[in-house]
């Protein structure tokens, strides 16, 4: 095969309807705000990727930032690695976090989308894996006990294994009342886990983790502040209930530094702030080492294809943040996510859908 390099890259900011508000202890995330990346090259073929950035505010300057990072890419070979070393080099004084990661592991994401194309591969097994079913967990707010329930009724009968709900009510009692109700609904064969967000202090996360711990929860998601991983140990070492964390690490050397400290006993790295899919093979060889369960968070189409290529490999988090503006190519069915034989990773826009939502 010719050498393929970059040619170009567009990028598009767009502000989605979400079907539920993705509510938590510390906030409200009302709307999906996304910057959509094509990745030109001399092949004939588009790598395509977004990236989230949570508020609308942020929008704009992750936009000029994907943009402003063409000069660096156009021209190079299509070489992950070798783009990610770049990156790395150029950022280096600056740090390579907050919007510059987002937006570079976007750019990192479509690189290996248009890779696995030009391969005519799908990702997972341009990366050495098989396509395969995988566990994947239905992941929902900070619904109260009447949607709350609704929502995990409807996931168990969709064939979900798993729940995971978003707690930090302003009481335990009140929490409690929550994890109970829905206890109802997903029983005993359905897991359920639990998300507080960052939203309690150290001490208060131990109450109300020795609280929780009669109620059979699989998991405790970032208990406290995400870069106190002293507490999080602390928390660990408290309780009975498995703490998880990850989705807040910008890059491995955060991953590595939270393991240093047995903050967890799971993992769920974001593929977007560990930085695209060159920084998710790092990280999934942390969790190899030290035998920690990766889970994955949002992204939910790239992170089917690295989780199923991740030693340890759990769980596939379900929260569809692009439905209205992407084909639904990876599909979910009894609890289990089924991505098929398509080139790269599965990204196809509506485009009609992403002109309605341009901002």
């Amino acid at each position: 095969m010719e050498d393929i390099q970059i040619t170009g890259l567009r990028a598009r900011a767009v502000n989605v309807p979400l079907q539920y508000p993705v509510k938590t202890a510390v906030g409200t995330v009302a709307t999906s705000p996304l910057v959509l990346i094509d990745l030109l090259t001399n092949a004939n073929v588009i790598g395509h990727a977004y990236v989230f950035t949570y508020t609308p505010l942020a929008l704009k300057p992750t936009l000029q930032m994907v943009e402003e990072l063409e000069a660096l890419v156009k021209g190079m070979p299509l070489s992950p690695h070798d783009i990610d070393r770049a990156v790395t080099a150029r950022f280096r004084l600056i740090g390579n976090t907050g919007i510059v990661r987002m937006a570079t592991a976007g750019i990192d994401m479509a690189a290996w989308d248009a890779k696995a194309k030009a391969h005519r591969l799908p990702l997972v097994e341009l990366l050495g894996g098989k396509a395969r079913p995988l566990a994947a967990y239905d992941s929902h707010s900070m619904d109260d006990v009447e949607l709350g329930t609704k929502r995990a009724r409807d996931a168990v009968e969709a064939g979900f294994k798993a729940v995971k709900t978003k707690i930090g009510y302003a009481t335990l009692d009140y929490d409690l009342k929550v994890v109970r109700a829905l206890k109802q609904v997903t029983g005993e064969t359905t897991q359920l886990m639990v998300d507080y967000n960052q939203g309690l202090s150290v001490p208060e996360a131990k109450r109300r983790g020795h609280a929780l711990e009669a109620e059979g929860i699989s998991w405790i998601e970032e208990p406290t502040l995400q870069h106190d991983y002293a507490g999080h140990a602390s928390i660990r070492e408290a309780l009975k209930i498995p703490v998880q964390m990850g989705e807040n690490w910008f890059g491995p050397d955060e991953m590595q530094k939270a393991v240093d400290s047995r903050a967890c006993d799971f993992c769920m790295p974001d593929l977007m702030k560990i930085g695209g899919v060159t920084g998710w093979l790092k990280a999934s060889a942390i969790a190899e080492q030290h035998s920690l369960p990766m889970s994955s968070h949002i992204f939910q189409e790239f992170s089917a294809h690295v989780l199923a290529v991740s030693p340890t490999a759990h769980l596939l988090e379900r929260m569809d943040l692009t439905g209205p503006i992407l084909e639904p190519v990876l599909q979910f069915k009894d609890g289990q996510a089924h991505f098929g034989n398509e080139a790269g990773a599965g990204i196809r826009w509506k485009e009609d859908a992403v002109s309605r939502f341009l901002v």
